[in-house]
């Protein structure tokens, strides 16, 4: 039998409990399963890294127990996770990422001797500050994507879903999304059977209901005194086939276009149209994954138009066509 597939989880003081043990625990039951199967598969070797080594306390209070310092790591690495934290900033609820310096080092020394490298939410911005996702799509929390998109612009940063992959770097959503990464990343090593089998284990979905959407879109805007965008956003849901242009929706408000736009991006983080075409995405993909709907009806509903349009979002945005994609989901 090979050796296992070894895993080391970069992990700091504060770091949200759950996106340490999360992928952990995937792994762990993945293992599980190859052994009672008899498989002729290795499964995984995980183990947690620190600065220090030894105890550390997560945000949770919880403390964890490291199993080596980070420059006690040796040798080549299958696979290198790094996890995240989120602290307060101000008052408002504002919140801000936590990005450790130390562990952004190490990550930028070791990532070119592991075979894939992945974060798990707000871990993304140590995976940027370290270079890792120049040039490359990624995503993180919806909290902190604003700000990974504002101190990083070189990286193409998607709010929207569960799991980003590209080439081997991964990068998901906030702080549960890390488990179905991790499930992904199973199926990538021993095949979409191992993966159903190991979600069946932890009692999860082996994907999200509605697709990989991280959030609805319309529960992505925070709430704040000046409701006339969080009215027009549950408008907006209700009405995708309509016209949704900047200035149906700015007229709609009473507002110049301008202005309107300019409120819409501070509030959501992106233009009205990104909005629209991602409200219009995931109603498509519902009605391909729930319904029995041709694709032209599905392009109508959704408010998408064409067969023509809906295949270019789909290719665009999720790099497949809508047709492989009911077959999937």
């Amino acid at each position: 039998m090979p050796a296992p597939h070894r895993v080391v989880i970069a992990a700091f003081p504060g770091v949200e409990l759950l996106d340490v043990t999360g992928p952990a625990e995937v792994f762990s039951v993945a293992t599980r399963l190859t052994g009672a199967a008899g498989a002729a598969r290795a499964g995984y070797e995980v183990r947690v890294a620190t600065v220090d080594g030894g105890a550390l306390t997560t945000s949770s209070g919880v403390r964890l127990l490291a199993d080596l310092r980070l420059d006690e790591v040796r040798g080549p690495l299958d696979t290198l996770l790094v996890a995240g934290a989120i602290e307060p900033a101000g008052g408002g609820g504002a919140v801000e990422p936590v990005v450790d310096r130390q562990v952004v080092e190490w990550v930028r020394r070791s990532a070119p001797r592991a075979g894939r490298v992945g974060s798990i939410c707000a871990g993304a911005h140590l995976l940027a500050a370290a270079g890792l996702l120049d040039g490359r799509p990624a995503t993180t929390h919806w909290l902190t994507a604003a700000r990974l998109a504002s101190d990083h612009p070189e990286v193409r940063v998607d709010p929207d879903p569960i799991f980003v992959r590209d080439g081997r770097v991964w990068t998901c959503a906030g702080v549960t999304s890390g488990l179905d990464m991790t499930l992904a990343m199973v199926a990538e090593d021993h095949g979409q059977q191992l993966a159903l089998a190991t979600a069946r284990a932890m009692v999860m979905y082996v994907k999200r209901p509605g697709g990989q959407s991280q959030f609805s879109v319309p529960l992505s805007v925070r709430e704040a005194e000046d409701d006339r965008i969080d009215g027009l956003r549950r408008w907006i849901a209700e009405h995708l086939a309509e016209d949704l242009s900047a200035e149906a929706l700015a007229a709609r408000l009473h507002l110049s276009v301008r202005h309107f736009s300019r409120l819409f991006r501070e509030r959501t983080s992106r233009t009205p149209a990104v909005y629209v075409e991602s409200a219009r995405l995931e109603a498509a993909r519902r009605l391909l994954e729930e319904t029995g709907l041709g694709l032209p009806e599905v392009a109508a509903a959704s408010g998408l138009g064409s067969v023509e349009t809906l295949h270019r979002v789909f290719r665009r945005r999720l790099g497949t066509t809508p047709a492989e994609y009911r077959r999937r989901f």
